[in-house]
């Protein structure tokens, strides 16, 4: 764990969150300011700062997000309709908690680019 990583300290259980799916690798949470009617954040239970840090042995993880991903898309009904997997590397792109995660959204028609 991190020392003042918000997301350390909800996957720690020391600030409340709801998780939505969780394993040993990852735990999944809606997302408190939702873009879409689904908007979930899938976080690695491993902290990992941003996605210029990810090491090859991270390569399972990262494989598995994405496994997740379709998995919760399909379970919770807006998989066939489409979804989106978003990473935000740094402030520039959009990152706020420097713990690495991924923006999981459907329910909407999703347009490109984003806003």
């Amino acid at each position: 764990m991190a020392d003042n990583c918000l997301f350390c300290k909800i996957i720690a259980g020391e600030i409340p969150g709801t998780f939505i799916y969780q394993d040993d690798r990852l735990v999944v949470l809606q997302d408190i300011a939702p873009q879409s009617p689904h908007h979930y954040l899938i976080i690695p239970r491993k902290h990992i700062r941003t996605t210029l840090d990810l090491a090859a042995e991270d390569n399972d993880l990262v494989g598995h997000v994405y496994q997740v991903a379709a998995r919760l898309a399909e379970q919770h009904g807006f998989a066939e309709g489409g979804f989106r997997v978003v990473n935000n590397c740094n402030e520039g792109a959009g990152q706020t908690v420097w713990h690495l995660h991924f923006h999981l959204l459907g329910g909407r028609i999703l347009t490109w680019p984003p806003g």
